[in-house]
Order: C-alpha cells, then sequence, then structure tokens
C-alpha cells in the first residue's frame, strides 16, 4: 500500500491524493493540469488552484466517490481495513468509479481496456453474485476488480455484450449498473422500474433501465449515464459529481436535516455551475414535483448530479426513483423540505407558492408545470393499453402502488 493516489481523467493526470504528515488525506492538483486553460476542475468544490486541499475540503468530493452505510462497512471488512479509512478504500476500489476519475498507486498507469477480457456470467454465475454481493459488495479485492458506485444500495457496474452481463476486465469501464432488490421490502425492483419508466412517459430525462430474472429473482439493469460509445465503439467515461460532492458537504451529512443541501441550495447551484441554467433548473423542478407525485421521501443531494457532456456542464438524467411511501416501515420524512413541510403527507397545493419563492421561480409556472406532470402520470395510469403498462412487471404490490400515485397526483393538484 502506498502512501499516494494518482487521479487519472481520460488518460491524464489530474493531480495526486495522498496521506500528509499527521495521516490525513489531502489533494493537489498537478502543475501540468493547472496549467491547461481547457482542463476543468474535478469538482465545483475543488477548483483549480495551487495550494493542497486538506481533508475537510477535498473529502466530500473523494468519499462521495465510495459506498455508503452497511454497504462501506461490509466492503471494510472484507478488505479489512477502517470503514473510516476513505484513502486505503480509494486505493482498493478506486479503478472505475461515478464519473470520468480512475485512482491508481503512484506507480501505475492506466492500461488500456484490451489487457484483459471481460467475464461473461452464466445464470449459474449471475445466481452466484447476486449472492455474493451482501457478503463483498462490489466484489471488493477479487479478480483484480476496482469498483465502486456511492449509496447505501447494493450495486454493481458491469458491462453488456450482446445482451449478456459480463464482469470487467480490470480498469475497462462499464457500460450498466446491476441493482438488485433491497431485501427487507418487497417489490423493490419491480417499484423502481415502474417510478423510472413512468417518469421516462411523462418525459423527463431520465437513465435507461431494464427489469431483468434469473431463476425467479428480479434485478435492475441501468444504463450508465456517465458512459458514451465513440465512433470505434469503444466505451469512454464522462464526468460527473454528484449535487452533494458539487457543494462540498460529506456523504453522511445528504440529509438537509443533518445539515445537508436543501433544494435552495441545490436550485442556486445549477444557476452558478450548469452551462444552461435556465433549462436545467425547469428540469429539477420537475423532479421535485415528480418524486412528490410517486412519494419518493428519499430524493436527496446524492440523487442529483452534473454532467460534464459535449464541452456542456448538465443536469444528469434522473436515477433512484423509488415510491418510499409503498413501504410503512420507511420513514415519511422528506430528504429535503418543501415550503418548510418535513413530509410527504403535509404537502398540500397551497404550498407551492412558498416552493416558487423559495427557489426562485414564478408561482404561476410552478403550479402550471405541477398541473401538467400530474394530468400526464394519471393519463398513463389510466392508458391499460398505454407503452408503459404494456412493459410493466405484474407483482403483488403493484395494484397498491398504482392506487397511492394517482391518489396523490390527485391531491397535488386539488383546489384549496
Amino acid at each position: 500500500m502506498t502512501g499516494q493516489l494518482t487521479v487519472w481523467w481520460d488518460g491524464r493526470a489530474t493531480g495526486s491524493l495522498h496521506l500528509d504528515q499527521y495521516g490525513e488525506m489531502e489533494f493537489t492538483y498537478a502543475p501540468e493540469w493547472l496549467a491547461d486553460g481547457s482542463a476543468p476542475a474535478l469538482s465545483f468544490s475543488l477548483p483549480k488552484r495551487v495550494d493542497a486541499f486538506g481533508r475537510r475540503e477535498c473529502q466530500p468530493f473523494f468519499g462521495g466517490i465510495l459506498p455508503e452505510e452497511g454497504q462501506r462497512s461490509a466492503i471494510a471488512r472484507a478488505l479489512g481495513v477502517s470503514a473510516e479509512n476513505e484513502f486505503r478504500l480509494l486505493e482498493h476500489l478506486g479503478g472505475e468509479v461515478a464519473g470520468a476519475l480512475t485512482l491508481l498507486p503512484e506507480s501505475e498507469v492506466p492500461q488500456p481496456p484490451s489487457r484483459g477480457a471481460p467475464v461473461i456470467l452464466s445464470e449459474d454465475r449471475l445466481l452466484a453474485l447476486l449472492d455474493r454481493l451482501p457478503v463483498r459488495p462490489m466484489l471488493a479485492g477479487e479478480g483484480g476488480l476496482r469498483l465502486s458506485l456511492a449509496g447505501a444500495q447494493s450495486k454493481l457496474p458491469v458491462l453488456l455484450i450482446d445482451g449478456q452481463i459480463a464482469l470487467p476486465a480490470p480498469g475497462q469501464p462499464t457500460s450498466h449498473i446491476l441493482k438488485p432488490p433491497i431485501a427487507r421490502f418487497d417489490g423493490t425492483t419491480e417499484n423502481e422500474f415502474f417510478c423510472m419508466s413512468l417518469a421516462r412517459a411523462v418525459g423527463l430525462d431520465v437513465a435507461p433501465v431494464a427489469m431483468r430474472t434469473v431463476a425467479g429473482r428480479s434485478f435492475l439493469l441501468i444504463e450508465r449515464y456517465d458512459r458514451i460509445l465513440d465512433v470505434n465503439g469503444q466505451l469512454l467515461r464522462l464526468h460527473q459529481e454528484d449535487f452533494a460532492q458539487a457543494l462540498g458537504v460529506p456523504s453522511q451529512r445528504k440529509y438537509a436535516s443533518e445539515g445537508g443541501p436543501t433544494f435552495q441550495d441545490c436550485f442556486a447551484l445549477l444557476r452558478r455551475a450548469a452551462s444552461r441554467p435556465a433549462r436545467d433548473i425547469l428540469k429539477l423542478l420537475d423532479a421535485a414535483i415528480f418524486n412528490l407525485v410517486i412519494g419518493n421521501a428519499d430524493a436527496h443531494a446524492k440523487n442529483f448530479s452534473l454532467l460534464h457532456k459535449d464541452g456542456a456542464i448538465v443536469l444528469a438524467p434522473l436515477y433512484d426513483l423509488l415510491s418510499t411511501i409503498a413501504y410503512p416501515d420507511l420513514s415519511a420524512k422528506l430528504a429535503m423540505k418543501i415550503a418548510k413541510k418535513a413530509t410527504l403527507e403535509e404537502i398540500q397545493p397551497r404550498h407551492w407558492d412558498r416552493f416558487a419563492q423559495e427557489v426562485e421561480l414564478g408561482a404561476p409556472y410552478v403550479h402550471r408545470r405541477v398541473t401538467q406532470l400530474c394530468e400526464a402520470v394519471l393519463a398513463q395510469l389510466d392508458m391499460a393499453d398505454s407503452d408503459l403498462n404494456a412493459r410493466l412487471p405484474t407483482f403483488a404490490n403493484f395494484a397498491s402502488l398504482t392506487t397511492l400515485i394517482r391518489d396523490r397526483a390527485t391531491k397535488l393538484t386539488a383546489k384549496a
């Protein structure tokens, strides 16, 4: 193990993540990266400068690359390191992460994907992987893989090759995210697939998602929006950062009630960081409304991201859309308050005026957009022969989920 990791972006060294004399993590930009006026900052919270960024400044971004909560604890146990030792976790996991970066020991350089071959997963191997993930998330330390995704839910970066799921060769970009169901709650795969499909059906920008089964076990396969094919059919990494990273907020404080970002912070970030803020601000408004319609109380700052694409910074497609209200054991407390209201059930149509004021938008437009989205959702739910319903699975709680969403869409547009 080393005391320094080189941070690479598309084959170029951007800087180094290292341990200072007290064993604390810090980041320093490479002089060549600083001298290149076209080279962007790694994060809105890490502007280009000569001086090193201490742990308090760089931890929200680099720590935000890593899995959270139980996933991180399980990885730490599997690797024999402390869950709080983010530098060592990045050393083990930082080869293929969200965004364009690759973190390698200082003696290594990125290797071309042709140096190895991906491993196609047969049904038996896929089943074994689903069983293995709870014990060893991200398959940490196995087969030379160094994979990481933020979040508290189990998931794994994979490749899709001619319709078959494969594990990448070490250092190879991945194309999809495999997401098993949450074991404690029934039907989360179907729930999320439905909510993501519903969002796309009403015109929102959503990461493409498919639901698959193997031996009767369902899981999601989500296309990565931070990967793109070049003219030669090779996968390229696009840079991204979630809103918590961009605002310099550690993952453990992602909830507004714990000092994390609010909707006011998120809209203000887009006004400062997005290349076309007017367009992306309206997309974020749609996301806030839609999450209320489906009853997703867990829409926190790490569920929204800035994406570097085609020379611009844009709001990334939506992801992690789940109706949490379908599970009574999950908190109805909103990750980010709407009009000072803390729970889903408190939100009434009259509160949109205050929300519009909070996020500096015109109240008439906000009311009009709420009505448009709610009516679009109701129309989709009422179209039994729609493309959406044709692609939906059948599961025990489906009828109750659609009823919940229909009731919420009706309530949010009811006359006061």
